[in-house]
């Protein structure tokens, strides 16, 4: 089955495309030109349950399937992927909305995930060590624990189910993944590919829906553990309540990441790093800039450099050349982030730029928000504590290095921050003393790679293991120690 614009998209449970048996369907538009490129269901508990019992079917064989020959499906899947990945990120620009350099990079982001889940021969490896009595031995070994939820965001579609469902069924799970009902279409493709690759039926299968779908998988006695990322008043929900029921969870929410400019970085630099991380992707990004705490008599030629910076943007739909910043996901959102906007105004904010009125020839109906800055942001402002996820920067002053990390601290976030110097001693205090799980040093956005792991602290994430990495393999699976004698 390979999705077309307008067509009728069902879930994929058991190896089979179905028709969905919701009476309600989705529609997926284009955010920059408004037209329905898809439906999907609004599934239900009926549909969750059906699809959670096809990888529960399917997960003694694909545990017993040995290691490297799972390995070698997500190899075959990862070469299909190097081959349609101009397509896959043309196609994900258009129901999402951001450039396709972007989303040509999203597509490679996630393809690296498969790459490092591919090593999970070495990566499940266990330990042995002989004699640790007279005639005793002991070994540890990593199984996998059965069928496992993932519940993923329109932000990143194709990248953050890579994330997670690679690692389960590499590591000898088997999957249910709830995509976003706003652009799934585009990661329909991906999963099209891994059955073309060689994936099992039930191994991975798609439900799409929205509120009763997500807790219904998360409720299902079947599911031994979720993966979710989305915003943290949910993510703090889901972690709840699955964590009531003995389940496994790792909840990634939101963030709002400060980066502080020291006086010794050059103010250029900082005015480039800054503004492709608070406006890449039009801000929908959870390690995007948000607060730019700038120290000293270094604040005035930085705020001057990020004004001039997004001045010169060019905002268009994503498949446009020479477009630098597309629409955001949709109307009601394009209606949240101007909401802060006024609120940030009411609350005595300075705005230098507005991008609440700004429109794209051609484009009437689309979702746009221009560039927007502010400057004077305090922490007790709406706008300098919560998580905007759009295109609005907040300048704040601060007389030193200690003021600027005290500013820090009184954020409930602890997703990223990043801090711009020449110095390798004040880069160590703040690396000391930040607190944040994801820390960049003259860096815009702290992206780790596949083979680190990506989530936050405070109210940014919840659960113990974070996405990516070595903690991907150790929630996919569960230690077993091994203690002999013969």
């Amino acid at each position: 089955m390979t999705t077309t614009p307008h067509a009728p998209v069902g879930n994929y449970i058991a190896g089979e495309w179905l028709p969905s048996d919701a009476c309600g369907r989705l529609a997926i538009t284009d955010p920059a030109t408004a037209e329905t490129l898809g439906t999907v269901p609004d599934s239900g508990r009926t549909e969750v349950d059906r699809a959670v019992q096809a990888a529960r079917a399917a997960f003694p064989a694909w545990r017993r399937t040995p290691v490297p020959e799972r390995a070698r499906v997500l190899f075959r899947l990862k070469a299909l992927l190097d081959e349609h990945h101009d397509d896959l990120a043309v196609s994900l620009s258009r129901e999402h909305g951001k450039n396709v350099a972007e989303t040509w990079g999203e597509v490679q982001r996630g393809i690296e995930n498969l790459e490092h889940a591919s090593g999970m021969p070495t990566l499940m490896m266990g330990d042995t060590l002989e004699d640790i009595a007279r005639g005793v031995d002991c070994e540890t070994v990593r199984q996998p624990i059965g069928v496992f939820a993932v519940i993923t965001p329109y932000n990143f579609p194709v990248m953050i189910p890579l994330w997670f469902w690679p690692y389960a069924v590499a590591a000898g799970n088997t999957v249910v993944l709830k995509p976003s009902e706003q652009d799934p279409l585009t990661h329909q493709r991906v999963v099209e590919l891994a059955v073309q690759a060689g994936l099992p039926p039930g191994v991975l299968n798609v439900v799409h829906g929205r509120r009763e779908a997500v807790e219904a998988l998360i409720d299902h006695p079947d599911v031994v553990g979720v993966s979710f990322v989305g915003s943290s008043e949910v993510a703090k929900i889901v972690y709840a309540r699955a964590g009531a029921a003995g389940k496994r969870v790792q909840a990634l929410g939101g963030a709002k990441n400060h980066m502080i400019v020291l006086p010794d970085a050059d103010p250029e630099m900082v005015a480039e790093a800054v503004v492709g991380s608070v406006f890449g992707s039009a801000g929908q990004r959870c390690l995007a800039g948000s607060v730019v705490v700038g120290v000293g008599d270094v604040y005035e030629p930085v705020r001057e450099g990020i004004l001039d910076g997004a001045a010169g943007l060019r905002i268009g739909r994503g498949l446009d050349e020479g477009v630098d910043m597309g629409p955001v996901i949709s109307g009601a959102h394009r209606d949240r982030v101007k909401g802060f906007i006024d609120e940030g105004e009411r609350d005595g904010a300075r705005l230098l730029m507005d991008g609440r009125g700004v429109e794209v020839p051609g484009y009437p109906r689309g979702h746009w928000v221009g560039p927007t800055v502010f400057e004077d942001v305090t922490p007790e402002m709406p706008i300098g504590r919560e998580e905007v996820f759009g295109p609005v920067a907040g300048l704040a002053r601060a007389s030193s290095l200690e003021a600027a990390l005290e500013m820090l601290a009184r954020s409930p976030y602890g997703n990223a921050a990043s801090i711009f110097t020449q110095s390798g001693r004040a880069a160590r205090e703040f690396r000391y003393r930040a607190g944040i799980s994801m820390i960049g040093v003259n860096i815009g956005v702290a992206a780790p790679m596949a083979f680190f792991p990506f989530g936050g602290t405070r109210n940014s994430s919840y659960g113990d293991l974070k996405a990516q990495g070595r903690d991907a393999v150790s929630f996919f699976t569960d230690q077993r120690v091994v203690i002999s004698r013969w």
